[in-house]
């Protein structure tokens, strides 16, 4: 043990002292929230330039009812189409036929630019909702668009589950299966990243010293069992050390910084509805916009949520690891380990898949089992856990991925003790199969 854990300190300090790993831990947190924050940014802050539509309304009814806003102009015209076309100051021209609201496919635009998708779709609605009240009107029903208005309802369903009790003394919690479902996609792409960008880094690490005989004269001090092990478990280390570092500014950004940030009379409608003092329909909140609090400021939620995180990417990093390991050692370069490590890839690209299934229904007979296997178990599992699955699949999933990993580390340790002194050529899946037999 002395030796694996020489073994492990190198390759840990090797890792961790690096420029990249301290920028990567640092900026990944920053960079995620940016993209959660970018579609709004750029709603906020991308507008176009303002632009003047000419409208050429031969039905009279259209035109004064199109609203312009900053960057749309709506200019009534008496000019005729062909006269409007050559004026050349002008974003273009709007034509609406005589008939429009019998034949609602009568209206054309004419641009002396790139027109976008966004300008047609406000073109366009406008139109419709035009149209549609002016075929309201031939029903001759008083106050027909005060009923309309009227009659309009939007339903805020909240969900609570019968099979978690609540707390004593405290109101139920409402769920969110929109929210579930953004962070299971979030923790189960982790996983994913995590399984395929360190378990290539132990392989990429083995091909290395392979291939400048370093093993070889490593193995005269260790076992090549030792040696695999403590790689592995050193490169284990440092993916462990990254999620911690994020753990701990989630959880602190979490209890200490969103509530500072968000407006007070918001966090006090949110602890009021948490207590059942208030529903949401009178503190103007919905269910997501709830839970997406709760959680966020439920540091003991948060730093569990991180515990099952952290459990399953140490087994399922170190099942896959000894496999990327094997696969490293049997071969002399990067281009030959292609080949021999897509039955590895395979299932963990699968593990990505049967997440997407999760979201449809976290308690099918397909997530339970993906969730189970440990092929999948780490990414499945992980999509699952926001749902608040039974607990006991959870303790399941672990123990069965923990085992696995002891029988994946002898299998690979069969490989990697023959693989180490291979030069020069490259196995077949026989051969490989053979080493583990001998």
């Amino acid at each position: 043990m002395n030796k694996i854990g020489i073994i492990i300190a190198r390759e840990f300090n090797e890792r961790v002292r690096k420029k990249t790993f301290i920028i990567t831990t640092i900026l990944t947190p920053i960079l995620m929230l940016g993209l959660m924050a970018a579609p709004t940014l750029m709603m906020l802050f991308a507008k176009g330039d303002s632009k003047t539509l000419l409208v050429v309304d031969e039905s009279q009814i259209i035109a004064p009812q199109l609203k312009g806003n900053d960057e749309l102009e709506f200019r009534l015209s008496d000019l005729s189409l062909e006269q409007a076309r050559t004026d050349e100051s002008v974003f273009g021209v709007l034509w609406i036929g005589k008939d429009v609201v019998d034949n609602p496919s009568n209206a054309k635009l004419y641009t002396n630019s790139s027109s976008s998708m966004t300008l047609e779709e406000n073109i366009s609605s406008q139109i419709e909702a035009v149209i549609e009240s002016e075929r309201l009107k031939r029903y001759d029903i008083a106050d027909l668009e005060q009923i309309l208005k009227d009659v309009e309802v939007n339903v805020m369903l909240t969900t609570f589950r019968n099979d978690v009790s609540a707390v004593e003394g405290e109101a139920e919690e409402a769920t969110s299966s929109v929210v579930s479902y953004l962070l299971g996609l979030v923790l189960g792409l982790m996983l994913y990243m995590f399984l395929i960008m360190y378990g290539s880094m132990v392989m990429t690490s083995v091909i290395e010293e392979k291939g400048s005989r370093v093993l070889d004269v490593l193995v005269s001090s260790v076992s090549p069992f030792q040696l695999m092990m403590g790689k592995i478990l050193g490169v284990a280390s440092v993916a462990v050390t990254q999620v911690a570092i994020w753990g701990v500014l989630v959880c602190g950004i979490g209890s200490a910084v969103l509530p500072a940030l968000m407006p007070e009379d918001m966090m006090q409608s949110v602890e009021a509805v948490q207590a059942g003092q208030m529903t949401l329909a009178e503190a103007d909140l919905d269910a997501e916009a709830l839970s997406a609090l709760t959680i966020a400021t439920d540091v003991s939620g948060l730093v569990m949520m991180f515990v099952w995180l952290l459990l399953f990417l140490l087994g399922g990093f170190l099942f896959y690891s000894a496999m990327f390991a094997a696969v490293g050692s049997a071969v002399d370069s990067i281009q030959d380990a292609n080949q021999l490590q897509t039955p590895i890839t395979v299932p963990i690209i699968l593990a990505l898949i049967l997440a997407m299934s999760v979201f449809n229904d976290p308690n099918s007979s397909l997530a339970f089992w993906g969730s189970i296997i440990p092929f999948t178990s780490p990414v499945v599992m992980m999509a699952r856990i926001p749902f608040d699955i039974p607990t006991w699949q959870i303790v399941v999933s672990l123990l069965l991925l923990y085992a696995s990993v002891a029988g994946m580390a002898w299998v690979a340790g069969k490989i990697y003790r023959v693989g180490i002194f291979m030069h020069g050529k490259k196995p077949t899946f026989k051969e490989l199969l053979s080493w583990v037999r001998q």
